[in-house]
């Protein structure tokens, strides 16, 4: 049986531009260092620097699988400390609504077609 899905609220389209979503690519993933359920990840967001992101997605990818994958980042979140290392966005995920824990499944949200890293979500 599955759970109950709790909504949240409604919010104004001017809220929700301001979110800056971007395709970027993984170009290299290792387990993070401090913490058993996340993975640190470079990525190539189109920029010269690229950035860092720390992702609880360890149960579910293998770090070598996930190298030269694109996915959907949150390119404006404030930059925090997770566990001792910079993490610089969000990379974007779904999992089963409803599903038990035991059953759910974390799958990173990507692209059908190869874009340039740095393109914009709209």
């Amino acid at each position: 049986m599955t759970e109950q899905v709790a909504e949240k609220p409604v919010i104004p389209f001017d809220d929700f531009i301001k979110l800056d979503l971007r395709v970027a690519t993984i170009t290299s993933c290792e387990p993070h260092p401090n913490a058993d359920r996340l993975l640190k990840i470079q990525l190539d967001d189109g920029t010269p620097e690229g950035r860092q992101v720390c992702a609880g997605i360890k149960a579910w990818y293998e770090p070598d699988t996930l190298v030269g994958k694109q996915v959907i980042i949150v390119a404006n979140l404030e930059p925090r400390k997770i566990r001792g290392e910079i993490s610089q966005g969000m990379i974007l995920a779904a999992s089963d609504a409803g599903a038990p824990e035991d059953d759910r499944r974390v799958v990173v949200l990507g692209i059908d077609a190869p874009v340039q890293p740095g393109s914009s979500v709209s």
